[in-house]
């Protein structure tokens, strides 16, 4: 009888904090969750969880998380510990540090990157 909302209460567990395609919203986010983005934000997103950029969603922000997956549009430096995947819809305009980087067909992404670990496979060689 409650299981249905229970599954759906998980879901708003995992993300935190969500601007939703109607919201621009200028200044800084800091959080320890998952956040969304399918509006627009100005200025800076600084989170220990994960960063999820839908197809609508554009920053304008130095971004720093967790993992991330884009499928938006992010103007700014990016720094990501672990993993960072460009959709096939992303645009990333500026620099990036990053653990792993996943760049999908179609996706755009100008600047500089800085892989934050080596492969130690490739040390072997």
């Amino acid at each position: 009888m409650f299981g249905g909302k229970k599954q759906a209460n998980s879901v708003v567990d995992q993300v935190g904090t969500i601007i939703s395609g109607d919201t621009a919203f200028k200044g800084t986010i800091t959080s320890q969750g998952t956040i969304r983005v399918d509006g627009q934000h100005e200025g800076e997103i600084n989170t220990s969880g994960d960063l999820v950029v839908g197809e609508n969603g554009h920053i304008q922000a130095q971004v720093k998380a967790r993992n991330a997956v884009v499928a938006g549009v992010i103007n700014g430096n990016v720094d990501i510990s672990d993993k960072l995947e460009l959709m096939p819809t992303a645009k990333v305009y500026g620099d990036i540090k990053v653990g792993i980087l996943t760049v999908n067909e179609g996706a755009v992404f100008r600047g500089a990157c800085q892989m934050l670990s080596e492969n130690t496979a490739s040390d072997t060689n």
